[in-house]
């Protein structure tokens, strides 16, 4: 059996070439299917033979995708637009795009202008979530996709072959959360940048792929003493927490992440397909079963507060501190209502800012040793 720094380097390699494992799986034959966040239907990918490869930006300068995104757009989806537009998707077959926020509707079409060889599929999730009518709206907006993938895979997606792809997406989610559960055991093994790598690679890597590195990381840390950890504990919550100088701040500072409310980490993975009477009905009744998502609406705006507070406390962290990702309405649409339910709770909170347009994070240093010094 490996051990746990030799597993680690291995996420940590995967996290950091997904062009690699791209080209892989091209040389292999493989249909790719590139999946922008959050809460993309990737059964129905593996369920017409394809791989679901999630794509979430990366520091960058943009500088040809402002022509069809203004400065002011999402730096994820801005970076995403850029890396289309200079080749850094080249192969993939086609690309999902979930229509989560008004930032999405626009990058519809500035996609189908700037990446003229990737072919969108895009559909709408209904955020008025008790309409009785949303959940037969996102039946049928699936269904569009699920046509679409068949085209491309030129092969109908049985529904049994799409019961298989949940099961086996529902297995990794379980597999993710018992690894975060055992990383908490081991922070002196597992700092904010390690666990980072894992969820991230995670978003590349096949899922049944995932389910064997993940189970084989969690069974390696198993056999290691629990750690005494004496340093601060936080929460993370956000979008996505990158780059890695910024979880580095945190162990430089003696701070230990035991959970996490990020997209692009644990929030794709805290809530599994539910039994339906028919498989696409399950991937809809999924975005149902959503809480304390800013990308989900809920009318009870305390809803994610309370849910960190909850995770904060049942994990013994000091502090939620809230990645903001620039020009994100909806993480700022939610961050006052955070912030109040925390501090209610008599926990700690602050904001940093993640910009995948600029590699300055000097302020996310400041505000993590100010809270070091505490």
């Amino acid at each position: 059996m490996a051990d746990v720094k030799t597993l680690l380097a291995q996420f940590d390699d995967i996290s950091k070439n997904p062009q690699r494992l791209l080209k892989e799986y091209l040389d292999a034959g493989d249909k790719v299917i590139a999946c922008f966040p959050v809460y993309t239907p990737q059964p129905l990918v593996l369920a017409a033979g394809m791989v679901p490869m999630g794509i979430w930006g990366g520091q960058c300068n943009p500088q040809i995708a402002g022509k069809y995104a203004p400065i002011f757009t999402c730096s994820l989806l801005r970076s995403c637009l850029e890396f289309g537009m200079t080749g850094a998707y080249q192969g993939v077959s086609a690309a999902i795009m979930p229509i989560i926020c008004d930032t999405f509707r626009g990058m519809n079409s500035a996609w189908r202008a700037g990446v003229k060889d990737i072919r969108p599929i895009t559909f709408i999730y209904p955020q008025n979530r008790k309409d009785p009518g949303a959940r037969d709206f996102l039946i049928e907006e699936l269904k569009t996709v699920r046509s679409a993938l068949e085209e491309i895979a030129g092969k109908e997606i049985t529904n049994e072959a799409l019961q298989n792809a949940i099961a086996l997406c529902n297995k990794r989610n379980a597999v993710m959360r018992a690894f975060c559960e055992a990383a908490n055991d081991h922070l002196d093994l597992i700092r904010p940048a390690d666990r980072h790598h894992v969820m991230k690679a995670a978003t590349f890597l096949r899922p049944e792929k995932t389910i064997e590195m993940v189970s084989a990381l969690t069974e390696a840390l198993a056999s290691e003493p629990v750690c005494d950890w004496k340093g601060k504990k936080v929460i993370l919550t956000g979008i996505t927490c990158e780059p890695d100088e910024v979880l580095g701040y945190f162990a430089d500072n003696n701070v230990a992440v035991v959970g996490d409310d990020l997209a692009q980490e644990s929030r794709q993975y805290r809530s599994d397909y539910p039994a339906a009477n028919s498989a696409i009905e399950s991937l809809a009744l999924h975005w149902f079963a959503i809480y304390g998502c800013s990308t989900a609406h809920d009318d009870n705006n305390t809803a994610r507060g309370q849910m960190l507070a909850k995770l904060a406390k049942d994990n013994g962290a000091d502090c939620v501190v809230l990645c903001m990702m620039r020009f994100c309405e909806i993480e700022e649409y939610d961050q006052p209502s955070v912030i109040d339910v925390v501090t209610r709770a008599g926990l700690m909170s602050f904001s940093i800012d993640i910009d995948q347009s600029t590699t300055e994070s000097g302020q996310a240093l400041t505000k993590i040793q100010a809270f070091a010094e505490n």
